[in-house]
């Protein structure tokens, strides 16, 4: 069996052909939108990084915008920068042009200001979706997808019916050949343990729980319990109680067949085939930027409070927990779990119902936050601004 996605230059597979406008810095947003609103069918993001960042957060910084512009759903790039900013757009542009896809670099105070700037950008851009519009989708195996798992408005229902349905997809993507990723590391907290049987060695072990045991005490270097902050009131007024009750459900995302590989840091591209983890925060958003800026082409997204999020270049498939929020947020709900708390499902056949979507969903049909052209973007912070 095979899905049909865009071939690349460096032999990865887009299951989107995006043209991507990618600001260096805050400061580079706008003109990065005004680009991206005259050139139909471009995508641009905005954030607010890319200077006064200290050096570990830069390369954070660095590594994801790279990734992200990098990711095989972007068929061409054009990275935009001020000047005077601590990530180069062509710094970034030369990390992009390593995987052979067409990218330019605009620096505004290279070109004279913003006018010129936009108006060259619409130029390159244009020239850009010419090209890209003539690639075909051709079949391809398995073992060229990843995947990135992840839950949010999570409720008591999130880890008996969504989440483990989600885990049979996963376990047999992982059959095919292909590559699935974990995220978020704080709501691991608790079942870490848990993962740590299923590595692959002690290294891994150890190190899934050592970044479980990093998230915890980055809060309390603080002064505070993240348990605070998580679980969330939606959360509880769900039906969760604790983290720990939390962390049971978010680690069945990942299945039960395959063994754990590797653990990753934040937008890091995976070496091995098979279940990963990538160290990302609970917040939804920084956590599916981090693991498209890896490389997953697709994600799926449990929920049993509802949620919208979307992601400006990987189809977000979302996957509700019950019929209720299903029904109540149709316009956001790609897939309901539900049936599995009625009886009239198997989570294995839930599994396999998600498993031929996210193939249908690969191949071009379009999620629910697609459809609304929904796209957010954020990247995960280590230290604050200077």
């Amino acid at each position: 069996m095979n899905f049909m996605g865009y071939i690349r230059p460096d032999g990865r597979v887009g299951v989107r052909n995006h043209l991507l406008v990618l600001p260096s810095v805050v400061c580079a947003n706008d003109v990065a939108a005004r680009i991206a609103a005259q050139l139909n069918g471009a995508v641009y993001v905005n954030h607010q990084h890319g200077c006064a960042q200290l050096p570990a957060d830069a390369a954070q910084t660095q590594r994801t915008l790279a990734g992200f512009g990098s990711n095989p759903n972007v068929a061409a790039c054009i990275v935009v920068g001020l000047g005077c900013e601590t990530l180069s757009a062509g710094g970034i542009a030369e990390a992009i042009a390593k995987t052979g896809a067409p990218v330019a670099a605009l620096v505004i105070q290279e070109e004279g200001g913003t006018l010129n700037t936009i108006n060259k950008g619409v130029k390159i851009g244009r020239k850009m979706l010419a090209d890209i519009s003539k690639l075909r989708r051709e079949p391809h195996p398995h073992s060229k997808l990843i995947l990135g798992l992840e839950c949010g408005g999570s409720d008591a229902w999130s880890g008996l019916s969504a989440n483990p349905a989600v885990g049979n997809a996963s376990d047999r993507l992982i059959r095919e050949g292909g590559t699935s990723i974990l995220s978020e590391t704080q709501e691991m907290i608790g079942a870490e343990h848990l993962l740590a049987r299923r590595a692959i060695n002690r290294e891994v072990a150890e190190r899934v729980v050592a970044i479980a045991k990093r998230a915890e005490a980055g809060a309390l270097s603080g002064g505070v319990d993240i348990r605070s902050a998580n679980p969330t009131p939606g959360n509880k007024a769900g039906g969760l109680s604790t983290l720990e009750e939390k962390s049971l459900g978010c680690i069945s995302k990942a299945g039960v067949e395959a063994p754990l590989e590797e653990v990753l840091e934040y937008a890091e591209a995976p070496t091995k085939r098979g279940l990963v983890v990538m160290d990302t925060p609970g917040h939804d958003i920084e956590s599916i930027t981090g693991m498209v800026a890896g490389g997953a082409q697709v994600i799926f997204f449990t929920t049993g409070r509802g949620t919208c999020t979307g992601c400006p270049i990987a189809p977000v498939i979302k996957v509700c927990s019950n019929s209720l929020t299903f029904d109540k947020m149709s316009d956001n709900m790609d897939v309901d779990a539900g049936g599995i708390i009625t009886g009239e499902k198997t989570i294995a056949q839930v599994g396999e119902l998600l498993f031929h979507e996210m193939l249908e969903v690969c191949g071009g049909k379009s999620t629910k936050s697609e459809e609304l052209g929904y796209g957010s973007f954020a990247i995960n912070r280590i230290g604050p601004t200077q």
